[in-house]
């Protein structure tokens, strides 16, 4: 897929089968195509940059962010568990990996992140809207 006006191409170059352009392109292509509603595109394509730059926390969050957008919930939890190992102070990582384990039913792995995302920013009402939900759907599931 070319973009418009001459923009670099999405399509995998004949010589290495790597979109074109560098790892900084991929990351805004990537970053453009999740703003405009394409996650699993986004998705696609962050992922590379993500094995070109693996030590990059900020294509992993975007990587993390499409991969959930597009209903990859077990690689997004595997995404945002590895923002989480590099950096443990990420409050959005422990929001992220909480409802990513939810969206995969694990209700009960779900609460300690979003607990932990709520500790770290408890003025941020999604965040205890989302462990709210959690903890009554764990009491109904006892009942």
């Amino acid at each position: 897929m070319v973009q418009g006006r001459g923009g670099p191409s999405d399509s995998p170059s004949p010589e290495t089968g790597a979109p074109a352009g560098d790892v900084y392109e991929w990351f805004q292509r990537g970053m453009r195509l999740l703003a405009e509603g394409s996650p699993a595109a986004a998705a696609a394509l962050l992922e590379r940059a993500a094995d070109a730059e693996p030590e990059s926390r900020s294509i992993r969050e975007a990587l993390a962010r499409a991969q959930f957008n597009s209903r990859q919930y077990a690689d997004a939890v595997d995404s945002f568990r590895w923002i989480i190992d590099a950096n443990p102070a990420e409050d959005y990582a422990y929001f992220g990996l909480g409802l990513a384990l939810w969206r995969t039913g694990d209700m009960e792995g779900a609460q300690e992140p979003l607990a932990i995302a709520v500790a770290m920013r408890p003025d941020l009402r999604h965040y205890v809207s989302a462990l709210k939900s959690v903890r009554a759907t764990l009491r109904a599931r006892r009942m």
